[in-house]
C-alpha cells in the first residue's frame, strides 16, 4: 500500500512504501540524499547500500521510482522523518538533464516573466513547491466561493462559449470560423445567467471568458476566469452587494487560515477585513472628489475611476479604514449598460466595483428587469432589439424576471491580490495574452 509524503511521520520505525518523482539527489559518497514528490510533499530517503545507489545513477530529476524503507525520526528532514534501507524501484527513468532546477526559487520579476512562462520550461516549474502554492491556494478560493454560494441556495450552471456573435458590440471579440458561419468566443455569460433567473432564482458559474483586449499591462489577460452570479427577488442593491462582499470575505478568511504557512511562505500581505463585516462605500463622485483633493490630479470628469484612483482609495481604506476590500458605488449614467438599472434621479447607475488591494476584482450592478424599460434602453443605446442574440434573452423579461443583479469577478485578479503577486498573469497556469498561446 502506497504512502503518502504528509502521512510518513506518523509511521516511525514501520516499513512503508512511497512513490513519486525525484525531486532532489545528492549523491555524496557514503551518505546519499533523494527528496522524493508526490502530491502531498517531500520525503526524504537515505541511501547507502551501493546496489541501491546504483539504480539512481545517470538518473535525473523527474525520474518517477517506488522506494520501500524504514521511517525514522530525523527533525532535520521534510515532515520530521526520512526513509532508511530502501530498496528502489525506477518507475519512469528520466536520462535527460532537465533544463531547470525545480528545486531552487523562481523568479517572479518582471524582467524574467518570459523565462517563468516559456513553452519550454513552464511544465516543469509548476513542479516546484513554492509554484504549487499558488495553485492550491487558487483551488481553495475557489472551492469556498461554491461552498458559500451553495450555502446561500445558489445553482451553478455552465453557459455556452461559443456564440453567434457579439450581440452587445465592440470589438474586443475573438471570430472563428463554425462550419461556414462566423462565431465569436464568449466575453461573458451576461445574457444566460439573466434568462436562467427565471428558473432557479439564483444561479453562478465559474468559467472561462475571452477578451481580444490589445493590452499588455499586469491586470490582463486575453482568456480568463470569470465567476459570475445572478440572484432575483432581490430587495435592492445593498442586497446584492452584500451578497458579493460577503462571500469574498468568507473565501479570503478560510483561505488565510488553511493556507496560512503556504501564504507567509508567498510573502502574502496580512489580511485585513471591516471589524463588522460591513465593506465600506464610497460613490465615483465621492472617490473623485477625494483623490483630485489629495493629489491636486483632476479627475472629476472621468466616468470610471483611474487604476491610480482604484490603489489610492484601496490604500485609504486599508489605513483608515482597517480593510483590504472597499467598495466604488452609483456610476454616472454615461457609464451603464442597457441592461443596468439607471436611477433617473440622481443621475447614476446602481453598479459597484469591488476593489481589493488595489485593484478592481468585480462588479457588481442592480439590472434592469422590467421588458418596456429594456427595450427602451436598447434602441437608445443603438441596438436592435430584432436580432436573434437579443430575441431569445427578451423571452425572458417578456415572460416574466423579478428584480436581480449580480456580479461579474475575476477570479484571476482575486488569485493575485491575495498572494501579493505583481501580475495576473503570475496567478494562471498558462497564461493567454497577446503574445501567448503556448504551452
Amino acid at each position: 500500500m502506497r504512502t503518502l509524503a504528509k502521512d510518513v511521520a506518523t509511521s516511525k520505525e514501520k516499513k512503508v512504501t512511497i512513490q513519486g518523482w525525484i525531486h532532489k539527489k545528492r549523491l555524496l559518497g557514503g551518505l546519499n540524499f533523494i527528496n522524493v514528490r508526490d502530491r502531498t510533499g517531500l520525503t526524504q530517503v537515505l541511501v547507502e547500500k551501493g546496489e541501491e545507489v546504483e539504480k539512481l545513477r545517470g538518473m535525473q530529476i523527474g525520474s518517477v521510482v517506488e522506494i520501500t524503507g524504514t521511517v525514522l525520526k530525523d527533525e532535520r528532514a521534510p515532515g520530521g522523518a526520512e526513509l532508511h534501507d530502501p530498496e528502489i524501484t525506477v518507475l519512469v527513468p528520466v536520462t535527460d538533464e532537465p533544463p531547470i532546477e525545480i528545486d531552487k526559487p523562481i523568479s517572479h520579476k518582471s524582467e524574467h516573466l518570459d523565462t517563468l512562462f516559456d513553452p519550454e520550461l513552464r511544465p516543469l516549474n509548476l513542479r516546484n513547491l513554492q509554484e504549487q502554492k499558488i495553485f492550491k491556494i487558487r483551488a481553495s478560493l475557489t472551492r469556498y466561493i461554491r461552498d458559500f454560494l451553495h450555502k446561500q441556495e445558489f445553482i451553478e450552471i455552465d453557459t455556452p462559449k461559443l456564440l453567434a456573435e457579439a450581440t452587445e458590440g465592440g470589438a474586443e471579440v475573438f471570430q472563428l470560423d463554425y462550419f461556414g458561419k462566423t462565431a465569436t468566443l464568449a466575453q461573458s455569460p451576461q445574457f444566460y445567467k439573466q434568462i436562467m433567473v427565471g428558473v432557479f432564482e439564483r444561479v453562478y458559474e465559474i468559467g472561462h471568458s475571452y477578451r481580444a483586449e490589445p493590452s499588455a499591462t499586469t491586470r490582463h489577460i486575453t482568456e480568463l476566469t470569470m465567476l459570475d452570479i445572478e440572484m432575483g427577488f432581490v430587495k435592492d442593491h445593498d442586497e446584492v452587494l452584500d451578497m458579493v462582499g460577503n462571500m469574498t470575505q468568507y473565501a479570503l478568511q478560510q483561505v488565510y487560515a488553511e493556507h496560512a504557512d503556504d501564504l507567509k511562505s508567498l510573502n502574502a500581505p496580512e489580511l485585513k477585513l471591516p471589524a463588522d463585516g460591513k465593506i465600506p462605500r464610497f460613490t465615483i463622485a465621492e472617490i473623485h472628489e477625494m483623490y483630485t483633493k489629495a493629489t491636486k490630479t483632476d479627475v472629476t470628469d472621468e466616468k470610471d475611476l483611474t487604476p491610480d484612483e482604484e490603489r489610492w482609495i484601496s490604500e485609504y481604506a486599508r489605513k483608515q479604514l482597517g480593510t483590504d476590500l472597499v467598495y466604488a458605488v452609483r456610476f454616472p449614467l454615461v457609464a451603464g449598460k442597457f441592461y443596468h438599472k439607471m436611477d433617473k434621479e440622481d443621475g447614476t447607475v446602481l453598479w459597484g466595483d469591488l476593489l481589493f488591494r488595489g485593484l478592481e476584482i468585480a462588479t457588481v450592478p442592480l439590472r434592469e428587469n422590467n421588458y418596456e424599460t429594456m427595450l427602451a434602453q436598447m434602441k437608445a443605446a443603438g441596438l436592435d432589439v430584432t436580432h436573434d442574440g437579443f430575441k431569445h434573452y427578451l423571452q425572458a423579461f417578456k415572460y416574466g424576471l423579478p428584480q436581480h443583479g449580480g456580479c461579474g469577478f475575476g477570479i484571476d485578479r482575486l488569485v493575485q491580490k491575495t498572494i501579493g503577486l505583481a501580475n495576473v498573469k503570475e496567478a494562471t497556469l498558462f497564461p493567454r495574452d497577446i503574445n501567448r498561446l503556448a504551452p
